[in-house]
């Protein structure tokens, strides 16, 4: 099948699996040493990562399909094939349909993103994200939950939400906000006569969009939400431009201003994808969630 037919999402190794103990002997004992343990354990399973429930319930959407793959996960790894072998047989002991790997020795594996054909790369590492986003991909770095990161998510249909500004569109609106206040975005989103431009995570919105189109809406394994600080009536300007890009999104949540984690814990997100670092670290304390590092709060 060839790669464009197919949802495909690259997963860092720390995010997939927790390789906190590995990583402070590699930090505090230097490469030879954290080789050295990653060799001596490699047939001692890794436990799950902050990300590794959302991957196995995002595959097991594969088995919805007949004789082809329409979801694929990729790992961008930072290891060597030789550190990395502990991750490839933890992978095999989990169960987890992942066959294809880019082993960096050390340096990032964001080059490796558009040659993959990546629609969303998820990492542990802020410095791999912003480098894929500058590589226009849409990416974010997982945000450690409360608790345990291990917990199963919700059963059933997997569901995303997404802010909207710096998110799914640009974010020239946010920045008249910023510079100019409430009063000046208000004036500007009403009297805008153009959709809002794309912003990074607007193209992995419309692989999943396919996806969806695949089933009948009582049906569908994916549901996607919207979760805005936006109000009347800057709220016009967000569903004339989703009209507009034939994009569809299930549920839309205005909330002018209001704390977005209760919201997402009611609509049972399996992960949310927010630019402002105040939001995410809000909404972790209910919700697996992925920083955006773009636009102007990120400056």
């Amino acid at each position: 099948m060839d790669k464009q037919s197919k949802l495909i999402i690259g997963i860092s190794s720390r995010a997939l699996f927790n390789l906190d103990q590995s990583h402070e002997i590699y930090e505090k004992e230097g490469l030879e040493s954290y080789r050295d343990y990653q060799i001596a354990n490699e047939d001692v399973t890794l436990e799950p990562g902050e990300a590794f429930s959302l991957v196995k319930k995002i595959l097991s959407i594969n088995s919805l399909y007949k004789d082809k793959q329409r979801i694929e996960v990729i790992l961008l790894s930072r290891n060597t094939s030789d550190t990395g072998l502990r991750i490839r047989n933890s992978i095999e002991a989990h169960g987890l349909d992942i066959s294809r790997a880019a082993f960096c020795g050390g340096e990032s594996p964001h080059r490796y993103v558009r040659d993959f054909g990546v629609h969303l790369f998820l990492s542990s590492s802020f410095e791999d994200v912003k480098l894929a986003i500058e590589s226009n991909v849409a990416a974010a770095t997982i945000i450690p939950r409360d608790g345990d990161n291990s917990r199963k998510l919700n059963q059933g249909q997997l569901k995303i939400a997404f802010d909207g500004d710096a998110v799914i569109f640009s974010d020239d609106s946010e920045k008249v906000f910023h510079e100019d206040g409430l009063d000046a975005f208000i004036k500007n989103e009403v009297s805008a006569t153009s959709p809002l431009k794309a912003g990074p995570f607007k193209s992995f919105l419309v692989e999943l969009n396919k996806i969806q189109n695949d089933f009948d809406v009582n049906e569908c394994p994916i549901r996607t939400a919207l979760v805005t600080a936006r109000s009347a009536p800057s709220d016009k300007r967000v569903i004339k431009t989703l009209r507009e890009w034939g994009v569809r999104i299930d549920e839309s949540l205005f909330l002018g201003g209001m704390s977005k984690h209760q919201f997402l814990k009611s609509f049972q997100a399996d992960i949310f994808f927010d630019d402002q670092k105040k939001h995410i670290m809000d909404a972790v304390k209910t919700t697996a969630s992925g920083h955006v590092p773009y636009g102007v709060k990120n400056k």
